[in-house]
């Protein structure tokens, strides 16, 4: 083995680096790592105090059975609280990290604010969907588990962020939407719907009794046991709405709860069919409006069978 010979001015360099490393490490150890464990001890804590409220607002929103809109806002409260701390307790540590090295953050700030200047054209969408995202918030526009129509999209609100919304539609599809890109808001999970079916029968078919069956079968399905806490208003029949060849239209409506329409209207059309199956009156054969063509009696003449357009 070759053993070079160091020179006496080499070798006082190393012995000097030597030195300051091993001060560099032992002010490190003594000092500034005591240090950083206290900052990190402290963000720690302050996080598992947010989460533990964000834990009490869930456990208020499970708990709003009565009240769907308030367990909704709590819902998202919690989930902003929680993104939002995060971001602004892993910058508050940076910060500290940085002060304990002695690395002034400062400039730094001052360069990020020169570079988010020279960003600023590309990273306006990201503003604006965060100035969107505020007043949505501060407006109370939508909550969490709240079905919406937003930019021509329409499911149940999933995520809520001050950046995006994220929808869920009833096939499953999950939609991503930037705040900026919403201009209008449809909730149709607030205060009430209104259930409104447009019936379409026969001209030959009486008006006064069909506007009476309509009415009967409207209530009985308003006082229904399955739908008495769901609809909350006596259904109004407007009468004869549209004459449209043979077509008469006469709507229904029926006021219900929040986003539970659907339910209402396909009860109403069940019933409807069997009344007027029984009755014998015949539905309109528009088929945008046709609720079901009877089928033919192959008894009867030809000049008694129903039309089928």
């Amino acid at each position: 083995m070759l053993l070079l010979a160091m020179a006496p001015q080499d070798e006082r360099i190393v012995q000097t680096i030597e030195r300051d490393w091993h001060n560099d490490i032992l002010l490190f150890l003594q000092y500034k790592l005591p240090k950083i464990v206290v900052v990190l001890l402290v963000i720690f804590v302050l996080q598992r105090v947010v989460l533990f409220f964000v834990k009490k607002m869930r456990s208020r929103a499970d708990h709003q059975v009565a009240n769907f809109h308030r367990a909704a806002q709590l819902r998202t409260m919690a989930s902003i609280l929680r993104a939002t701390s995060i971001g602004v307790l892993g910058f508050i540590a940076f910060l500290q990290i940085l002060n304990i090295f002695d690395i002034p953050y400062q400039p730094i700030l001052a360069s990020a604010g020169i570079v988010g200047v020279g960003i600023g054209l590309g990273a306006q969408s990201i503003f604006k969907d965060m100035l969107n995202g505020i007043f949505i918030l501060v407006e109370d526009q939508y909550n969490v588990g709240e079905v919406v129509l937003l930019a021509g999209l329409k499911g149940t609100v999933e995520d809520l962020s001050l950046r995006r919304t994220t929808l869920r539609d009833g096939d499953g599809t999950l939609y991503i939407i930037p705040n900026s890109q919403i201009a209008t808001v449809s909730n149709l999970s607030r205060d009430y719907a209104v259930a409104t079916l447009q019936v379409s029968v026969d001209a030959s078919a009486n008006p006064d009794k069909v506007i009476a069956i309509l009415g009967k079968v409207a209530n009985d399905v308003r006082h229904d046991s399955a739908f008495k806490d769901i609809a909350i208003a006596d259904p109004v029949i407007l009468g004869v709405d549209k004459i449209e060849g043979r077509a008469v239209t006469y709507p229904v409506q029926i006021r219900v709860r929040a986003n539970q329409r659907d339910g209402v209207l396909r009860e109403l059309r069940r019933r409807l069919i069997l009344a007027f199956e029984k009755d014998g009156i015949p539905l309109g054969n528009d088929p945008a409006n046709m609720l079901i063509l009877r089928a033919p009696n192959p008894t009867a003449s030809p000049a008694q069978q129903p039309l089928v357009g």
